[in-house]
């Protein structure tokens, strides 16, 4: 055991600037009121002799946490092994922690977990959540709803009920298929397939109908149903080229997908590009550029996105008004994509 030094006080700190213990306050939790010489001097003290502000004492005084809640509803296994909930999660931490505010990660493996984070966000533990991943039969937005608790979703509302208010971060996914698809035809291919994501979530609905866009007459046997994973792409591709041998070209709903279709093709001796050309969705670095051949894909800002539902939330915070948009702009973005070419389609 070794002894610890006693953790400075606002006492201490208005002892070393020279001032009272009222002002210390006030300039700790954020309060107005104090000329700028004496702030300088308290923050002065502050860095000198490390203090630390009571959290529970400064919520008292500012009624904030500087927590925010990021729901992401799916277990705990996929969310650590798909790398776009790694780059979602790291645009939200940089922006929060340009804030000053603690990220609180919650994850759901169930109804049971749905029922917990109801009531933890219900608590009063945290200013905000920021909620992705939802699908459609998911209770999470009716709970959010019950606690009150501002949020900002990722990803197009595809829920039932009263969606007014609902402020939301999106890519453009209906339109970066079309692209992917358009392009495929450009190359002279005829036998286009689509693998599609979840379709109980709306990136995969909408990628979907952005296919069907282009491929208006298409054969129903062309699209196959996957789940945006490497399996669900081998699974998905299996069934293509059973159902379908003389298939040249396939759009997958995500660059994970892709790449579990690129292995069975490679397995069925089929060349890509020169036999079935590939197109993924995402763009995720780690997988586009390392398959072989590197993958075509549209790109999402993934990060992007989750830095800006974070900055969403807490400027609406700030407002004190945060489901009623920033700046007279409107609530909810789109964000753009882009068609990346490399050398699978």
């Amino acid at each position: 055991m070794t002894d610890t030094a006693p953790r400075p006080t606002l006492e201490a700190v208005a002892a070393r600037a020279g001032v009272s213990r009222a002002t210390v306050s006030r300039v700790v939790n954020g309060g107005d009121g104090v000329r700028d010489i004496l702030v300088e001097r308290v923050r002065k003290a502050v860095e000198e002799l490390g203090y630390v502000p009571n959290q529970a004492a400064r919520s008292l005084v500012t009624r904030r946490h500087d927590a925010i809640a990021v729901v992401v509803a799916e277990p705990e296994t996929r969310v650590f092994a798909d790398p776009f909930f790694a780059h979602q999660l790291r645009g939200i931490s940089k922006e929060l922690t340009a804030h000053d505010n603690q990220l609180v990660l919650l994850l759901t493996e169930g109804r049971d977990d749905h029922a917990r984070v109801g009531r933890y966000l219900a608590g009063g533990h945290v200013d905000g959540a920021l909620v992705f991943s939802l699908h459609l039969d998911d209770p999470l937005p009716e709970l959010i709803q019950r606690a009150g608790v501002p949020t900002v979703f990722g990803g197009r509302p595809g829920w039932s009920g009263d969606r007014r208010g609902v402020v939301y971060v999106d890519s453009d996914n209906r339109g970066g298929a079309r692209d992917a698809v358009r392009h495929l035809a450009g190359l002279g291919r005829t036998r286009i397939a689509h693998i599609t994501g979840a379709l109980d979530q709306t990136s995969a609905v909408d990628r979907l109908d952005g296919y069907r866009d282009v491929m208006v007459d298409a054969d129903p046997r062309l699209i196959a149903e996957a789940d945006f994973t490497p399996a669900g792409g081998e699974r998905a591709m299996r069934e293509l080229l059973d159902r379908c041998p003389d298939v040249d070209a396939v759009f997958a709903a995500s660059d994970l997908t892709a790449s579990g279709a690129l292995r069975v093709l490679r397995e069925a001796g089929r060349r890509v590009p020169d036999d079935v050309a590939l197109i993924g969705f995402d763009d995720m670095l780690p997988v586009a550029e390392q398959t072989d051949p590197p993958l075509t894909t549209v790109r999402q800002d993934i990060e992007e996105m989750g830095r800006l539902m974070a900055r969403l939330l807490l400027r609406g915070l700030d407002r004190g008004t945060p489901r009623e948009g920033v700046g007279g702009t409107p609530s909810s973005v789109v964000l753009p994509t882009t068609l990346v070419r490399r050398a699978s389609a």
